[in-house]
């Protein structure tokens, strides 16, 4: 017999498959990934075994006469860990496996985890522009109900076309904030300099000789310091234009801790940059 719940780790919700079969020898609320698991004492009491599958399934294995309020108890005492697994498993995939814009997916916005879910608005049947939004963890995509019929490659470039729209929106907007409250920090320059978005594979930015700026609008995926981290090291370019000992000087001065905060964006790099 397989059942299902729901638990929530913070705003976080996780489905859980539920089997319940009488089972020997098993651990009091075990926990196993990948193989691996942490083992407690034999008891008595009721033992539970949760495991988080590579496909992100989480499958509960209970006695037959466990309890739905015992097993939720027992998913809510691992939640932290079922939460993070899940998320070691997602960062695994986005590695591996190219975007396919599908519901399920994972995007990033200023450095937090959104599960894409395309939905199909089947009250409009017209072609509007704001058909991207985000919703407790979820980056929804709606289609109108024409766009129902079309094929999943075709879809799926759409949904690709909309997010990527989403995301240069987003970063227009973000970048000009940021570089507005850099500016108190870099007091060599006077106004806030021009900037042009353009997504690029290997850079997060760069500083012409005239002192106009190229951000990627990809970077708006990741935390608000990473940001700042590069419009910093962008407009220490307008005071030095190389990479020379006084250019890393003026970095530090102005950002101490930008090797920690250069650190974690080069960790993330990969997953950003995925599409």
């Amino acid at each position: 017999m397989v059942k299902s719940g729901v638990v929530y780790y913070g705003e976080e919700k996780i489905h859980y498959e539920v089997v319940h079969k009488a089972v020997k020898d098993q651990y009091k609320n075990d926990t196993l990934i990948t193989g691996k698991s942490k083992p407690s004492k034999p008891s008595k009491s009721r033992k539970i075994v949760i495991k988080v599958h590579p496909d992100q399934r989480v499958v509960a294995t209970a006695p037959i006469d466990a309890t739905d309020a015992i097993i939720h108890d027992a998913m809510m005492k691992r939640a932290r860990w079922i939460w993070q697994s899940l998320q070691d498993f997602a960062k695994q995939q986005d590695h591996v496996l190219p975007k396919r814009y599908v519901s399920g997916e994972t995007q990033f916005y200023l450095g937090r985890r959104y599960v894409l879910k395309v939905l199909i608005n089947v009250e409009n049947n017209k072609v509007i522009n704001s058909l991207v939004k985000l919703s407790r963890g979820k980056l929804n995509v709606e289609f109108s109900q024409s766009d129902a019929e079309l094929e999943a490659e075709e879809r799926a470039n759409k949904v690709k076309s909309l997010i990527d729209q989403w995301y240069q929106d987003k970063a227009k907007n973000l970048f000009h904030a940021r570089l507005k409250a850099m500016l108190t920090k870099a007091s060599w320059v006077e106004e806030i300099p021009s900037f042009r978005l353009l997504a690029m594979k290997k850079q997060w930015g760069s500083c012409s000789t005239k002192g106009n700026l190229i951000l990627n609008p990809h970077l708006v995926k990741a935390p608000k310091e990473c940001i700042d981290y590069v419009i910093l090291h962008e407009l220490c370019h307008i005071a030095e234009h190389n990479h020379s000992e006084h250019f890393w000087r003026l970095l530090t001065q102005v950002m101490p801790n930008w090797k920690e905060v250069k650190a974690r964006l080069d960790g993330m790099a990969e997953l950003y940059l995925n599409e």
